[in-house]
Order: structure tokens, then C-alpha cells, then sequence
């Protein structure tokens, strides 16, 4: 019998266990990443980032999404874009940081991807997805693994097609199969059966299934019903970084306030690291409300810290204090 906590090995790279982060557009970095590891994800893989930024050297794209922390080994950079020999540029780029995988987004339904070609729109265009995977290995030297829809809307099987072609031609490590099209983006509900069956066909190549793990239950279900190698959090995990303890055993009981409290605490020094505080503030307030949701959802509070003027304001609307015991 499969546990999600079995240890297993993708490509060359040996994983702990089979609860993964999925790549969270805007949210993945480092610290996003480091979480999660501090909870016990086996793996976890950073946000979407331009092959083109990389490769041009765009100053933010290098500083601000190629930062890997020591200590969240084993991670993946996912990249997206539709030229192969810009994508090997990018990805020998990105194997300097020390990442252990590569990770390609042949999935992403957002208009403003699609339109250069990459994302989902690279499951109409099958030899150019083949030839960019391959590039990417050519360039890093490290696995590549893809992440796939089924197809653009109900119905097609594009996606399915493309994976067997990724495995067979590209030499991929592994496949993330998110089992609803692209036009549904996160709406409606997976196909595990679909899945199911990609991971019968593509094996032994492991498959990764995303999509729908909003709680444990919905996680341990999909792992069951599809028989993937792992399972990938994605909004599940948002503000509930303890959903990877759950899934792993190692916590029966959700968080008592106070140690949501501390764990947002966490949250905002590394954004502070990271972007420095006045740029931290605003991009806080993307995360505020998850964690007050765990709190008990107050409204008004809500509503404050989006208002707040910056770290400090928000850490007293928190805990309730005066700003300058906050500060």
C-alpha cells in the first residue's frame, strides 16, 4: 500500500514524502517555500517565472524569484515560455542557483501567457512543447518535469497526448496532471478518473496530481482514486501551512489561535527580508486574509489591515496592542 509518507525518487531527486507545493503564481517564493518545507512538504516548487526575464537578465526576475534558502532542498523552478532556445538559456540560468528540477508550465489558462504562446497554449502546439522540454534539459542538466491540463475546454485530450510525447520524446522526469481544462481555471470538479488513467499509461514515470486539495480529506481521496506518486497543495495550503502536518500525521488538532498569531508573525519577518518593509506591507495584504480566516473570519479586521500603513500597524491590529508595543 502507498502512504503519503513513503519517500520516493523523482529523476535523480530523492523526496521525503509525497505532499508537495504546487507553484503558486505571485506567491512562491522563497519564504512561501520555506514554510512549507517547516511543515514538512517533501518537495516544493517555486512560482511561475518568464523564461524570457531570465534569459534577458531582468534585474527583479534574478533578485526577487531565482532566491533559493539552504534550508528548501529539494525545490523546483517552475518557468514558462515558447522558445526552446531561449528556454535553455534560462534554464542553465536557473540550475546555477542550485535548484535540484526544472519545472515547465504547460498549463497555465491566463490570457496574458497564452498569448506568447507558452502556458496552455503550448497543448495545441505539441512539437514546440517537446522541443521546449527538451531544451530545458539541455540546458540545466537537471530533471525537468511539466505541468499539464487535460486540454483547453471539456473534452479535448490534447494534454494527455502531450504527456505521452513529453515522456517518450523529451525524456521528462515526471508529469503534474491538474485534471480540469483550461477554461475552467480552478472551477468545477477534477477528473480523477481521467487522471487515473494518465498514470496508468505514462508509468513508470511518476505522475503528480493537483487541483481540488482544499483539505485533507479532498488530498487523501484524490492520492487514493488516482494512484499518482504525490499529491500538490496549492490554495489549500494558503494560510494553512499545518495541512502538510495533517496529511503527514504529524498533527491531529488544527492551530490554536496563537500559534496562527505566531505563524503569520513568521510570515511577515521573512517578507520584510525579502522586499524590505515598506513593499512588504502591501504585498502582505494578498495574506492577511487567509490567516485572519483561521481566526475567525472578523470582518473589521479584515478591513483594517488592509488598510494599515505597513508592518508595524498590522502587527498591532493582530494582537490587539498599542502600535508602539508593536513596532
Amino acid at each position: 500500500m502507498r502512504a503519503l509518507t513513503d519517500p520516493w525518487t523523482l529523476g535523480t531527486v530523492r523526496v521525503a514524502n509525497r505532499v508537495l507545493l504546487a507553484p503558486l503564481a505571485g506567491i512562491g517564493s522563497w519564504f512561501v517555500r520555506l514554510q512549507a518545507k517547516r511543515h514538512g512538504a517533501g518537495l516544493v516548487f517555486s512560482e511561475m517565472v518568464s523564461s524570457h526575464a531570465v534569459h534577458h537578465r531582468n534585474e527583479r526576475t534574478l533578485r526577487e524569484l531565482l532566491t533559493v534558502h539552504p534550508d528548501e532542498h529539494p525545490v523546483a523552478m517552475q518557468l514558462f515560455g515558447a522558445d526552446p532556445d531561449v528556454m535553455r538559456s534560462a534554464a542553465a540560468s536557473v540550475a546555477q542557483t542550485g535548484v535540484d528540477l526544472i519545472d515547465l508550465n504547460m498549463g497555465c489558462p491566463v490570457p496574458k501567457v497564452c498569448k506568447t504562446g507558452a502556458g496552455a497554449a503550448l497543448l495545441r502546439d505539441p512539437d514546440r512543447a517537446v522541443a521546449v522540454a527538451r531544451a530545458a534539459g539541455e540546458g540545466s542538466g537537471l530533471p525537468v518535469t511539466v505541468k499539464l491540463r487535460p486540454g483547453q475546454r471539456p473534452g479535448d485530450r490534447d494534454g494527455v497526448t502531450l504527456a505521452r510525447r513529453l515522456v517518450e520524446e523529451a525524456g521528462v522526469a515526471a508529469v503534474t496532471f491538474h485534471p480540469r481544462h483550461a477554461s475552467q481555471h480552478h472551477k468545477g470538479l477534477p477528473d480523477y478518473e481521467l487522471a487515473a488513467g494518465l498514470v496508468e499509461e505514462l508509468a513508470p514515470t511518476p505522475v503528480i496530481v493537483s487541483g481540488g486539495l482544499r483539505d485533507a480529506a479532498s488530498a487523501r481521496r484524490a492520492f487514493e482514486l488516482t494512484g499518482a506518486a504525490a499529491i500538490m497543495l496549492a490554495r489549500g495550503s494558503l494560510g494553512n501551512p499545518w495541512l502538510f502536518e495533517e496529511l503527514l500525521g504529524t498533527r491531529a488538532a488544527p492551530p490554536a489561535d496563537e500559534e496562527v498569531l505566531d505563524e503569520l508573525d513568521w510570515v511577515i519577518d521573512r517578507a520584510v527580508e525579502h522586499l524590505g518593509p515598506e513593499r512588504a506591507g502591501r504585498y502582505l495584504r494578498k495574506f492577511y486574509p487567509w490567516y485572519v480566516e483561521r481566526l475567525g473570519g472578523d470582518r473589521e479586521l479584515q478591513d483594517a489591515l488592509q488598510r494599515a500603513e505597513g508592518v508595524a500597524e498590522a502587527r498591532a491590529l493582530l494582537r490587539g496592542t498599542p502600535l508602539a508595543q508593536a513596532a
